[in-house]
């Protein structure tokens, strides 16, 4: 049934101001993991920001990889929209409070509530308010596994089977946030490359809200 199947590929996606005009390109050995922290946070330092996503997410003990592509959008705190365009038209859109699941090949929204599938960092949720980061994870300068990143290993705080590390690669050329990867307790991985991002002084609430089509099928997740 398709509501099974979008159903089985949310829960694995979800468990399983201004900007800088300066040199942002320090020596990696002359940062700490906070000094790191500290220039994401800065740069993030706006209302909010958009970037195209390209995402890969493999189930390990099935040897199943999935990609998918589309757009993205973030507002402080706790708004996000992320809009699917491949393989299937989804868009996922939470307020902070409630969540919805469009699919509109399938005629179908799944609503629920926004705090049960978005806690430690699941859904990289992290993404909407980078100011979080420290609060809900112990911060690891990781080694420098690629030239152009400095790579911070997080540990939530609260340790769930949803998300055991998470992987942040920073650009060391402007902090931008570029790539993510997250791992759960059976291994599973979630990849997603971040580009073209575009900072945002002003995004409008609208956008994180979702107005239900009439003739639209509901489904209720914590009915679930």
């Amino acid at each position: 049934m398709k509501f099974k199947s979008a159903l089985i590929l949310f829960f694995f996606f979800f468990f399983n101001q201004g900007v800088f005009s300066q040199n942002l390109s320090p020596n990696v050995s002359d940062l700490s993991p906070d000094d790191v922290m500290k220039k994401v946070e800065t740069r993030y330092a706006v209302s909010g920001f958009a970037a195209n996503f390209f995402q890969t997410s493999t189930i390990k003990a099935m040897e199943i990889t999935d990609s998918a592509s589309g757009k993205a959008f973030f507002k402080r705190p706790d708004k996000m929209r992320w809009e699917y365009e491949t393989p299937d038209r989804q868009t996922i859109i939470t307020d902070g409070n409630r969540l919805w699941i469009y699919r509109p090949e399938d005629n179908q929204v799944m609503v629920g509530e926004a705090p049960s599938f978005f806690g430690d960092g699941k859904g990289f949720s992290f993404l909407s308010d980078m100011k979080s980061v420290k609060k809900r994870f112990t911060i690891l300068l990781d080694k420098k596994t690629e030239d152009d990143y400095h790579v911070l290993k997080l540990l939530p705080r609260q340790k769930t089977f949803d998300v055991t590390v998470i992987y942040l690669f920073i650009s060391t050329k402007n902090f931008e946030v570029a790539k993510i990867v997250t791992y759960n307790s059976y291994g599973d991985e979630t990849r997603i490359k971040l580009d073209n991002i575009r900072f945002k002084q002003k995004m409008d609430d609208s956008m994180f809200n979702f107005k239900i089509p009439q003739g639209v099928e509901i489904l209720h997740l914590d009915e679930q």
